[in-house]
């Protein structure tokens, strides 16, 4: 598996622009043809006119020609100049705004597709985090720096051609101080593209830790939280050191840039520009006499044109490219992340549930040193409802996520129907559970997309569920309502215990033999809760469901009963058989239940 976290890049600075290119041309590759088409025809007329037809001018009044010959020049200049602005302006208003953000959305797509498909230990891991959070959030700027760099690049290397040809045919000596001048400080820009490309990964993890803050004030998550206690000055605090933390960071950066690139520019324009050049351009006019006024101002204004193209093609290009390339690296390194959890050649069966064994289950999570679940056996019967109970951190959730594949266990096999799930594809596999998540949420979508959570929608499934689940809140417009107000102001607002039963009706919705609960009643008051349970037994008759719960008055009617401390089971039975054995879990229930006594 590549390194997502590597600094040095493992492809060039060529490939990874090509790379890049490729996306962007699958695309719309009449957007990346035209921007290089483009970059030549917005460069080089303006650039001949500033050689030639500044030459032809000065010559026909060296030479006393016509001067109704200066008058054309300067209407075939104008026009052309003229044409140029109103094919731009064309361009980018009826051509490129819209192919660009056309890039800019196929691009998302792309990303937000891989984003689905990765394991869920890639969110574990921060320095992947980071870097994904970087590749997300710098997907549009990024486009639109690449086109404008492909743009200019071509663009440059005609003109330079294009002059270059010009200025050799009038003196080639003064084409070949320009191009050693510029050639001299061209290593110099690879120093500063590191640094620059350093700087704003550097940043992107700063800002993560200050941006963090900055969503605690504004989300809706914490606002009661906030105003209720007195944490705002720590929060407050820990945000100014986070914010100068990145402050730090860019004064580091900006002192080592900004020495290198005045050391840089300041050689090309002082000596190229200021000393050499001048000296031997006086040099041919006042003492060889090989240059005539016109030739004396196109030669001048020829190495400029070719000094500015050169001095992009080396030290910009090299500079900003390299920035670029570094950051497009860690777009490759995203979109080739392997995933452990892999497609089986089978398609799993979507039908009547099947017994589900467990056999020798354990798991350790990705740099951890100590396993999360030791040796677990469990065998669920079709129809059963299974109860997992224990203390936090006991390992229940984790259990749940191998059940779903969204892990895979480090050792051992899980079982459907005698068929470990590891040989089905994933997708097939995941379609036969159904879920409602600890930490569940409620999408910006209608009631009804956030019930189905797909765009089509079985409106009596639906209702159904919703009644399954307790949700009796009045809402404007049937299923059609939204909730919350990212995308429609009039989006309704729900209190957790509203939000949930939304989330718990998926688990009711959804047609598949395995229901996973985990913590289906946390927010709930006593009396919905018992509602719930009834609900859910008479909804998954037919179902087999497992679930988590820490209140144990829901796990009584459960059939099975597993009481798992420190990764392992440590009890297993009926409420009734565990109560007689007069241990943790008796010793759990009592204590909970003299609180209602």
């Amino acid at each position: 598996m590549a390194d997502f976290r590597a600094d040095k890049p493992t492809h060039s600075t060529l490939s990874n622009i090509f790379y890049f290119l490729k996306l962007m041309f699958k695309i719309s590759p009449l957007l990346v043809i035209g921007e290089c088409f483009w970059g030549v025809l917005m460069r080089l007329p303006t650039r001949i006119i500033s050689v030639l037809g500044v030459k032809y001018v000065i010559d026909v009044i060296a030479n006393g020609d016509d001067k109704m010959k200066i008058v054309y020049a300067v209407i075939v200049i104008a026009a052309i100049l003229i044409v140029s602005e109103v094919l731009n302006a064309v361009y980018r208003e009826f051509f490129f705004s819209v192919e660009l953000e056309k890039i800019t959305k196929g691009l998302s797509e792309i990303l937000y597709k891989k984003a689905k498909e990765l394991d869920l230990e890639n969110y574990d891991d921060p320095d992947f985090y980071n870097n994904f959070i970087l590749v997300i959030e710098s997907s549009g700027a990024r486009v639109t720096m690449v086109l404008g760099l492909v743009q200019r690049y071509i663009g440059e290397v005609v003109s330079l051609l294009t002059i270059g040809t010009i200025l050799f045919a009038i003196d080639p000596v003064c084409l070949l101080i320009i191009l050693a001048i510029v050639a001299i400080f061209t290593p110099v820009s690879r120093k500063i593209g590191k640094l620059q490309a350093q700087r704003q990964i550097d940043n992107n993890r700063l800002h993560r830790r200050a941006d963090y803050f900055a969503r605690v004030f504004y989300l809706q998550d914490y606002c009661k939280e906030v105003r209720m206690n007195d944490i705002k000055p720590l929060l407050l605090e820990r945000y100014n050191e986070a914010a100068q933390d990145v402050l730090d960071n860019q004064r580091k950066y900006v002192r080592k840039i900004d020495f290198i690139y005045f050391f840089q520019e300041s050689g090309v324009q002082i000596l190229g520009f200021m000393l050499l050049l001048p000296l031997y351009l006086g040099y041919c006019v006042l003492q060889k006499h090989t240059l005539q006024a016109g030739d004396f101002v196109a030669t001048f204004n020829g190495a400029l044109q070719i000094a500015t193209s050169f001095s992009f093609l080396t030290v910009g290009v090299v500079r900003q490219f390299s920035e670029s390339a570094r950051l497009i690296e860690k777009y490759r390194e995203f979109l080739k992340r392997k995933n452990r959890i892999i497609d089986g050649e089978k398609t799993a069966d979507c039908g009547e549930p099947k017994t589900i064994e467990l056999k020798d289950v354990c798991f350790t999570y990705p740099g951890n040193d100590e396993p999360t679940l030791k040796n677990i056996n469990m065998t669920i019967k079709p129809k059963e409802k299974i109860a997992l109970v224990g203390y936090n951190g006991a390992g229940k959730t984790t259990l749940t996520n191998l059940l779903l594949r969204l892990y895979d266990v480090s050792s051992g096999q899980i079982l459907i129907n005698g068929e470990d799930v590891r040989d089905v594809t994933v997708e097939s596999h995941r379609e036969r559970f159904s879920a409602v998540f600890q930490d569940f949420q409620v999408f910006a979508a209608t009631l009804g997309e956030n019930v189905a959570l797909s765009p089509e929608i079985d409106a009596e499934r639906a209702e159904s569920a919703l009644r399954h689940s307790g949700f009796g809140k009045e809402v404007p417009n049937g299923l059609d309502t939204y909730l919350l107000r990212e995308f429609d102001d009039s989006g309704i607002m729900m209190s957790g215990g509203e939000s949930q039963k939304v989330a718990i009706s998926r688990a009711f919705y959804k047609n598949c033999p395995y229901v996973i609960l985990d913590e289906p009643s946390a927010n709930l008051d006593p009396i919905a809760e018992y509602n719930l349970n009834q609900s859910m037994i008479e909804a998954a008759r037919n179902k087999t469901v497992v679930f988590i719960s820490h209140r144990l008055s829901t796990t009584v009617s459960a059939d099975r009963i597993y009481v798992m401390e420190n990764g392992e089971i440590i009890e297993q039975g009926s409420h009734d058989e565990l109560m007689k054995m007069n241990g943790t879990y008796a010793y759990m229930f009592n204590l909970q239940a003299e609180k209602y006594k």
